[in-house]
């Protein structure tokens, strides 16, 4: 008698993971910087997105300006920086393909929620849960609760999550960090891209049945 395996559930991360977040968030950096005086350097900051904000505006603000403008930054944020930003290639077809396997897609992100949301909407990417706030190793509790065989990220921290939760890591070279970078960070696959992610599932799904039929 065999076990069955586990339902499919994937994570992902959001930002230049599923979407190209960079001209949506220098477009309100922008405006955060017209309205506080401060030019912000947006191109060398878009090359490090993946940490919470704050960490992003504590090297150009003073101590007790940075938590205020990440405040004011979430309030422009939908005005300028959702409409800017699309979907990254791939990124519907890797949703599509863990529905076609009849899985479920969780998107697991540090973007502040309501934020995080009018992106999927305005994209028409249909996720069955969507878990904000949550960065680095904190996004394991989720992927533990949402019973994730796999994170899909595109940052070091985010195969710190995964492996905080004991899932597979899964790294995409969208992002700001190199190959070497997340394998070192431990990352179990990298790939270049989600449109990599259709054909890289399709084995990964018939790798587990065969376990599965041979009752390992």
């Amino acid at each position: 008698m065999t076990t069955p395996a586990a339902p499919l559930v994937v994570g992902f991360d959001l930002d230049m993971t599923l979407i190209d977040t960079v001209p949506g968030f220098v477009a309100a950096l922008e405006a955060l910087g017209a309205e506080l005086g401060v030019d912000f350097p947006a191109a060398d900051m878009t090359t490090r997105l993946g940490p919470p904000l704050d960490h992003l505006l504590a090297d150009h603000l003073e101590p007790e300006a940075v938590a205020p403008a990440g405040d004011r930054f979430r309030e422009l944020y939908p005005d300028h920086a959702v409409h800017p930003v699309p979907l990254l290639p791939g990124a519907r077809e890797a949703v599509d393909a863990v529905r076609r396997h009849g899985g479920r897609v969780v998107v697991v992100t540090g973007k502040f929620p309501r934020n995080a949301q009018l992106h999927l909407d305005h994209l028409a990417l249909d996720v069955d849960h969507l878990e904000g706030w949550v960065w680095g190793v904190g996004k394991a509790d989720v992927l533990r609760r949402e019973g994730a065989r796999m994170y899909v990220g595109d940052h070091v921290h985010d195969v710190e999550g995964a492996l905080a939760a004991g899932v597979l890591s899964v790294s995409v070279l969208t992002g700001g960090c190199t190959r070497e970078e997340l394998v070192a960070a431990g990352t179990h696959v990298v790939l270049d891209d989600l449109a990599s992610f259709p054909a890289w599932l399709d084995g990964y799904v018939a790798r587990e049945a065969g376990r599965v039929v041979a009752g390992e």
